[in-house]
Parts: structure tokens; C-alpha cells; sequence
């Protein structure tokens, strides 16, 4: 693992493996939407049940980016490693819109089933939360000059902030909420829609993939370049 952490090996490996994951994110995005308008309607929520293949993908999404902001943090603090800062800061927009994705479908979708577009209910209060640490962690990176500074402090606040994850998924079982619980695992939710849902959802973290790659790819080469002006100059 410590060896694909630098910035070479990185480019190699990452150069191969994206086209794949792209055309993959891209297929199984297809198929899943295809899959998701031809789903029969919920016997309660009729077809605004097809919200679901959009906002339960970017909610997964959003949580997991910050949880790998969080372990590229703690790598950066405490092993050093050559690409944690990159990764992690590469990782933060990216967390950003899918978590406002997930917010504002999340909205439309309570809209009809729960007579109104927003509730201070305990998950929708965490997840936007988790926005907010997204905002904060990149304005806390722009806020410092220093890089090394600003790096560290960015690390630090994503590991405060990851405590915020774990309240997130199981706020709808320590509080009573308007949001329903898990029904994945469960089996709760019914089988015919599991197929365009599991699709949607690794669509989309392939998707988070191949664009996490192409940002850290782009840091890369712009820190070579800054680096080649400092010497040239």
C-alpha cells in the first residue's frame, strides 16, 4: 500500500485503470437509470419511489468520500505519506456535491411523503452537517498560505469531523425520525428494487472513483509544474 502512495507509481497505475473505471461508472449508470424508470410504482409512495436510485447512491457516496478524507488524514498526520494531503484535498468537492445532491433530493422526495421540503429531523440535521464540514475543511485549506500549515489543520478538522459519520448512520435508531431506517440489509426494502438501486449505487461510487483520480492526477501535475517555475526561476 505504501508503495502505490507515491506520486509516480501513482500516475502509472492511475493512467490504466481509469478508462476502465470510467467506462464502467458510465455503463452501470445507464443501465441503472434505464433500470430505475421502469421500476413498478410503491403502493405508498406511487413513482416518487424513483427518487431513491438518485439519493440513496449520493448519500453512500457523500459519507464514504469523507470517510477516505479521514483515513488519507490520518495517514498524512501520522505516516507522512507523499499523496495523503493531495488525496484527501482532491476528495473534498467531490464529497461536497454529492452530499448537496443527496440533500436536495432527499428534500424533493419528503416533500410528498412528508408534506414539507425540509424537517430538523436527526439524519437530514447530520447529513447537512456533513456539508458543512465539507465547506469548512475547504476553506480551512484556503484560508492558509503555508501548505504544510494548512494541510495539517484541514487533517486534523476531518478527523473531528468523522465523528459526525457514525451519528449519521445511526441516528434514525437512537432517535425516533421522519427518516426511515435501514432496509437494505434488512430486507425491508421490496426485491424489485434492489437491482436498479445496487446499479445506481456502484455506478456512482465508480463514478466518485474516476473523477477522485482524474483531481489527484491534475494536483500532480501542478505541483510538478509549480515546482519546474520555483527552479527555472
Amino acid at each position: 500500500m505504501f508503495r502505490y502512495a507515491n506520486p509516480a507509481v501513482f500516475m502509472r497505475l492511475s493512467g490504466v485503470l481509469l478508462p476502465w473505471i470510467s467506462g464502467a461508472a458510465a455503463i452501470l449508470l445507464a443501465v441503472g437509470l434505464w433500470s430505475s424508470f421502469h421500476v413498478p410504482p410503491d403502493y405508498q409512495q406511487g413513482m416518487t419511489v424513483t427518487i431513491m436510485f438518485v439519493h440513496v447512491p449520493a448519500a453512500i457516496v457523500a459519507e464514504a468520500a469523507y470517510g477516505a478524507i479521514a483515513v488519507a488524514s490520518l495517514f498524512s498526520l501520522v505516516w507522512r505519506h507523499p499523496l495523503a494531503d493531495t488525496a484527501a484535498r482532491a476528495a473534498a468537492p467531490l464529497g461536497a456535491v454529492f452530499t448537496a445532491l443527496g440533500l436536495v433530493t432527499g428534500s424533493l422526495w419528503g416533500r410528498p411523503m412528508w408534506g414539507a421540503y425540509w424537517v430538523w429531523d436527526a439524519r437530514l440535521t447530520s447529513f447537512l452537517l456533513l456539508l458543512f464540514l465539507y465547506l469548512g475543511y475547504m476553506a480551512l485549506w484556503n484560508a492558509i498560505e503555508d501548505e504544510a500549515r494548512a494541510a495539517r489543520a484541514a487533517a486534523i478538522l476531518a478527523l473531528v469531523g468523522a465523528v459526525n459519520l457514525p451519528i449519521i448512520k445511526f441516528s434514525v435508531d437512537w432517535w425516533n425520525t421522519l427518516h426511515q431506517g435501514e432496509s437494505i440489509v434488512s430486507g425491508q426494502i421490496a426485491s424489485v428494487f434492489l437491482l436498479p438501486l445496487g446499479l445506481m449505487a456502484f455506478g456512482y461510487m465508480l463514478l466518485f472513483a474516476a473523477l477522485w483520480m482524474v483531481r489527484i492526477r491534475t494536483e500532480i501535475v501542478n505541483r510538478r509544474a509549480r515546482s519546474l517555475m520555483q527552479r527555472a526561476g
